[in-house]
């Protein structure tokens, strides 16, 4: 009871410090792992681990089979977790480049490890070649925080995002069918034809029971056949009984069917999607900080003694420095990725939970069953994984601004509320190629803005998915447009210090409104319009107007005129290379305005004879 206690304990402290020092959870998760497993043995009166997963077969924490079956279960958790993050509508400029990452990629990473690790440490190929294919997965648990507080191109961000979650079955696949050649008796042509079947059944069982229960699931949900109270859990229980059932039917093809079960249910209009996502999320979060202490603590001192020299430091340096950067080359070439956004993409690939925890599991099997230099495998595979990860965690926001893909001006605008107002003026920033994202729990107005080409996220701003999203890196303004003051104060207090960066504006409250003397700092647009003086607007006029403004004496005129009549409201200058500047309610700072600007606003036609 104390060990395991211990472990759950340990776990939420290493994700803490992770938080709180903006470092990859793996990070510490690995070094507690090792400080309680094989390096307790060091300095322990009787030469034990603290804490010890399994010993003499059938003892400890998870005896005989135990372990492994937690882990697989674990992992597909995790990995459906994974899938419903991703969403058909950030993989459009980017496509081709993440199915040959995913392909192409994999090829390189697979053979090219491979061989090094054959002549390096002189393994057979068999083995060899499980190794390679447990290191071709990256992993989102370790990229996104990597990730967070570097502000990017969002198509840079959606390439390794979507790299690290799409490449964990395929790596677990590719690894699977090594595992399985390296176990067979007979191998040669035999295990040609035996992998092909294998593999087909895989593909074949793993797209199957993913998709058709993702869409029985879905229906459930949408028929309420599910009470709202059990939605989460039976989610949880669907997603074990698929990949169990999977597994059944098609040995290891579970990992690929809650990744489709997954992805199938993030890309269809369920309701409840966040709340089940922020649920899967949590659960996630407790499974990643066991697996890791108990994979790391399950390793023996004399592991870690076999990598403990340079042939190791000369394999993580051909994998890191060679053979990555060559599959991002290939898989990229005639891409719309510049490059420097190829080097960056070369220098983030931190290996992750699949990694680690199929090499476990492979590792400890191969070992018991006497198989040559299977002793290799988890210390290696785990060498790789602290290795990227320390690597691309102390240095990646220093390379982004090396190569030049660090954004030194965040430009993109956090929308907060989706409303008929909002996606007027997302349209009208959009259009002049700004990188726009509205943000709304209401699922219509949600619907509603992406049905117009707009980029919306359906999420509740009062939990942290916001913080967590990387494509968001390169928003710089923030703008709350609800018809709720307090949601709107809420959202500037909130989210100022990550998105508002160059501004955060909030539209005045009625209150306000009254009192023009007491004009907020943050006031947006107008100190004598709200929401519903917008709203009004925009029902009337729905619509963004443009007029020129020669000089600062035009555009005073102007603002003049917008204050006498209650039928315009300005939004934006817009300056001679385009560039949009937001109006704040105090608008009377002339500051942005420049010779033969243009002032956006919402309302009727200006006459431009009235204007002297």
């Amino acid at each position: 009871m104390l060990e395991l206690a211990g472990i759950i304990i340990l776990g939420i402290l290493a994700q803490w410090v992770a938080w709180k020092f903006k470092i990859p959870a793996i990070l510490p998760l690995i070094l507690i792992g090792l400080l309680v497993g094989p390096i307790a043995t060091l300095f322990t009166s009787d030469g034990t681990k603290l804490i010890e997963p399994i010993w003499d077969g059938h003892k400890g924490l998870f005896p005989g089979e135990s372990l492994f079956y937690f882990v697989s279960l674990a992992i597909g958790i995790i990995l459906f977790e994974g899938g419903l993050t991703l969403r058909r509508s950030e993989i459009l400029n980017v496509g081709p480049v993440i199915v040959k990452l995913i392909t192409v990629g994999v090829v390189v990473t697979f053979f090219g490890a491979g061989l090094a690790a054959h002549f390096i440490f002189n393994l057979s190929l068999p083995i060899s070649f499980l190794f390679s294919a447990l290191i071709i997965v990256t992993g989102p648990t370790v990229i996104t925080p990597i990730l967070r507080n570097i502000p990017l191109k969002k198509d840079v961000s959606a390439v390794l995002k979507w790299e690290g979650i799409l490449i964990d079955p395929i790596g677990a696949l590719v690894a699977v069918l090594d595992f399985e050649f390296i176990s067979s008796v007979g191998g040669g042509q035999e295990f040609t034809v035996t992998a092909l079947i294998e593999f087909g059944k895989i593909v074949l069982f793993g797209f199957t029971f993913g998709f058709t229960f993702a869409h029985a699931l879905a229906f459930a949900i949408k028929k309420k056949i599910i009470p709202h109270y059990l939605l989460n859990v039976f989610t949880l229980a669907t997603v074990l009984a698929v990949f169990v059932l999977s597994d059944v039917f098609a040995h290891e093809s579970g990992l690929l069917s809650v990744v489709i079960m997954g992805m199938v249910l993030g890309n269809m209009n369920l309701p409840n999607i966040e709340e089940l996502l922020y649920f899967k999320e949590s659960l996630s979060v407790l499974l990643i900080s066991i697996l890791f202490i108990l994979l790391a603590a399950n390793i023996n001192i004399e592991d870690l003694m076999l990598v403990f020299n340079w042939k190791a430091l000369l394999l993580f340096a051909v994998v890191v420095f060679l053979i990555r950067p060559i599959g991002v080359f290939l898989s990229s070439a005639r891409s719309g990725l510049k490059t420097n956004e190829k080097l960056f993409i070369s220098w983030v690939g931190p290996r992750g939970i699949v990694a680690a925890g199929i090499a476990s599991l492979f590792g400890l099997k191969l070992s018991k069953a006497g198989e040559p230099g299977a002793e290799y495998i988890t210390p290696l595979v785990f060498m790789i994984v602290l290795g990227t990860v320390l690597l691309n965690a102390t240095t990646a926001r220093m390379f982004a601004k090396i190569v030049g893909v660090f954004l030194k001006t965040s430009e993109g605008v956090l929308i907060i509320g989706a409303s008929k107002v909002s996606r007027l003026i997302a349209a009208y920033l959009k259009n002049n190629n700004r990188h726009v994202v509205l943000v709304d729990n209401n699922r219509n107005h949600v619907n509603k803005a992406r049905d117009l080409g707009l980029e919306a996220i359906e999420g509740n701003i009062f939990r942290d998915q916001l913080k967590d999203n990387i494509e968001l890196n390169d928003v710089g303004y923030l703008m709350a447009l609800t018809g709720n003051s307090d949601i709107n104060k809420y959202a500037i207090d909130k989210f100022k210090g990550q998105f508002g960066e160059h501004g955060s504006y909030r539209l005045i409250t009625s209150e306000e409104m009254k009192d023009p003397e007491n004009n907020p700092e943050e006031g947006l647009f107008s100190q004598t319009d709200d929401f519903y003086k917008l709203m009004e607007l925009a029902e009337k006029y729905p619509g963004i107007q443009e007029i020129k403004i020669k000089d600062k004496k035009r555009y005073k005129t102007i603002i003049d005129i917008t204050k006498e009549d209650a039928d315009i409201i300005p939004l934006f200058i817009k300056s001679p290379n385009k560039k949009i500047s937001i109006i704040s309610s105090n608008s009377e700072e002339m500051d942005l305005i420049e010779e033969d600007s243009f002032l956006a606003y919402i309302g009727k036609p200006i006459d431009i004879e009235e204007i002297k």
